[in-house]
């Protein structure tokens, strides 16, 4: 049975990677090996092989299972937590409504 794939953006794919890196970096930091790492976030090894790699078939569980091992959970919090673009957009799309005139007072 063929896996289907969908295809990624390159700018997509050059994030993954980045971040990959990134938390490749943040393990060696640590001086944790592969082996630690994947036992303590309850992933295989290739698994996390794939993560550093920036693969988009891990799942994003084991992206923040490795995160929490490396106590960076934390920082998934970060992803959109500034969107300025979609503040602009829902700021521009906003309709202000009309106030009714005040009714006049009974003396």
């Amino acid at each position: 049975m063929k896996i289907k794939t969908t295809p990624f953006l390159p700018s997509v794919a050059k994030t993954l990677v980045s971040l990959g890196e990134n938390i490749k970096l943040a393990r060696l930091r640590r001086k944790l090996s592969t082996e630690e790492v994947a036992e303590r976030a309850n992933i295989s090894r290739p698994t996390l092989h794939s993560i550093e790699k920036g693969s988009p078939r891990a799942s994003i569980g084991a992206y923040a299972q490795v995160l929490f091992v490396l106590n960076l959970e934390k920082d998934i919090l970060k992803v959109a937590a500034d969107d300025i673009l979609g503040r602009k957009l829902q700021d521009a799309g906003l309709t202000v409504k009309e106030r009714s005139p005040k009714k006049p007072t009974k003396k």
